[in-house]
């Protein structure tokens, strides 16, 4: 949901969206992961624009800094954004019986999930973290996702001291039927360590009480730290 609807709209409209709105998102997540080869994909994903978020993409222009070489693995600890002003906690999470990564559960909306089963922030390949956009009565952790733009900062503290400093290079909004499991979990570019955070976007579905798109932000390590 975008930024400019206010809480009060959210608590009225609202309720099990993103175990609904990420679901279906990440329906694929387990037999693509099961089925894939380690293959690059092409660069962006193609989406339509949907509901009230814009597909951004990358811009013309926007000068990114060089990837660098990855970290060993390590578990995350937190994650900052710090142009969204995000500060939260990431706690590991594993897939549901439908195949989904499974988010935090609703009284934890300011915690950010972590697919443990998959790469570790920082190290070669693509780190998958879900959040919630919002909840029956206020805005969640991931409610201005929809906002960052290519060139951000998103930092990601680790378990052996170090930090894993990305920068985003792709914001997408993927429609429910454009979707492309590899397109949006695959690694763009090989030997890389990539990270991709999910939520809802487009449009909330009453019908379905689903939201109508994701919003995906793809991100590449460019710095590290202690």
């Amino acid at each position: 949901m975008s930024e400019h609807h206010d809480s009060a709209e959210h608590g009225t409209r609202t309720g099990g969206r993103l175990l609904t709105g990420v679901a279906w998102a990440v329906l694929l997540l387990g037999l693509w992961l099961w089925g894939r080869e380690v293959t690059d994909v092409r660069n962006g994903i193609s989406a339509p624009t949907t509901g009230d978020v814009a597909a951004v993409g990358r811009p013309p222009g926007v000068e990114l800094p060089p990837a660098v070489h990855p970290l060993g693995a390590a578990r995350p600890q937190r994650i900052d954004i710090p142009g969204l002003g995000v500060q939260a906690p990431v706690v590991a999470r594993g897939l549901d019986r439908n195949g989904a990564i499974d988010p935090p559960p609703y009284d934890q909306a300011g915690v950010v999930g972590w697919y443990a089963a998959g790469t570790r922030p920082g190290a070669a390949g693509t780190a998958l973290m879900v959040g919630h956009v919002d909840t029956e009565t206020r805005p969640a952790v991931f409610y201005k996702l929809s906002s960052v733009k290519p060139g951000a900062t998103v930092r990601v503290i680790r378990d052996d001291g170090k930090v894993a400093e990305f920068t985003v290079d792709d914001v997408q909004v993927v429609a429910r039927d454009h979707f492309d499991a590899q397109q949006a979990y695959g690694t763009r570019q090989s030997g890389r360590a990539e990270l991709r955070l999910i939520t809802c976007g487009g449009t909330f579905d009453r019908a379905n009480r689903s939201y109508t798109a994701n919003v995906i932000v793809s991100a590449y390590l460019t710095g590290t730290g202690l």
